[in-house]
C-alpha cells in the first residue's frame, strides 16, 4: 500500500474511532477496544486535536500539543472532550451527533521560531502551513494551521492568538513572546 493510501486508511480508522467514542457516550454503541490486534500506528504517541463542526460552524475543539498519549487513546479522549467538555459550547446532543463532522489534526513536534523583531516574526510565518503556539507571561495558546482560513493576515492571526492566551492583542509585538510552529496532517469526514 502506498504512503498516501496508508495514511488515508489510518485517517479513516482515527475518524471512526473518534465518532464511536462520542457515540458511545450518547448511548449509540461501544467503542472498539485496543487489544492484541491494535494497529501499530495507534500506539504511537503524537500531539493531536479533534475538531467538531456542525454545518461548517465550530462545535468543539480539544487537543494536546505534546505527544502525551498513544494516538488511539488520545483520539478517543479528545473526541469526547471536544463533544462534551469544550467550555465554549454546551455538551453535544444526540440530535447534533448525526449533523456533526469530525476533523482530526496530527501535529508535528513544535519547533521554536527565532526572530529579532515583530516584522521578522510575521515574515517567518507560513500562513496555512504553520500552526502557532505563543507563550508570554505564563500564558500560552495555539491556533491550528486551519485557523489561517479565517484569519489570513499574520498580524490579525497573531493578535487573536494573543487574545486567546489572555494577553493584550499587541503582546506579539511588545512582549517578546516565545513562538513555536508546527505542521499538521489532517483528516476530515467532510468531503
Amino acid at each position: 500500500m502506498g504512503g498516501d493510501a496508508k495514511m488515508e486508511e489510518q485517517g479513516r480508522i482515527l475518524l471512526a474511532l473518534a465518532r464511536a467514542s462520542i457515540g458511545e457516550k450518547l448511548g449509540f454503541g461501544d467503542v472498539p477496544s485496543e487489544g492484541a490486534e491494535t494497529p501499530e500506528f495507534l500506539k504511537k504517541r503524537q500531539g493531536l486535536f479533534v475538531t467538531l463542526h456542525i454545518h461548517g460552524a465550530l462545535r468543539g475543539c480539544i487537543g494536546t500539543i505534546e505527544p502525551v498519549n498513544p494516538l488511539g487513546e488520545g483520539v478517543r479522549e479528545n473526541a469526547r472532550q471536544a463533544a462534551f467538555s469544550d467550555t465554549r459550547f454546551t455538551p453535544l446532543t444526540a440530535e447534533e451527533f448525526h449533523e456533526m463532522d469530525i476533523e482530526i489534526s496530527l501535529l508535528s513536534l513544535p519547533e521554536k521560531l527565532g526572530f529579532a523583531s515583530p516584522e521578522e516574526l510575521v515574515d517567518k510565518l507560513k500562513p496555512g502551513i504553520h500552526g502557532v503556539i505563543i507563550k508570554s507571561r505564563g500564558a500560552r495558546a495555539t491556533f491550528l494551521p486551519q485557523v489561517w482560513e479565517q484569519l489570513p493576515e499574520a498580524e490579525d492571526f497573531l493578535s487573536r492568538l494573543c487574545m486567546k492566551a489572555g494577553l493584550s492583542p499587541t503582546a506579539w509585538e511588545t512582549d517578546v513572546p516565545e513562538v513555536y510552529t508546527y505542521e499538521v496532517r489532517s483528516f476530515s469526514e467532510k468531503i
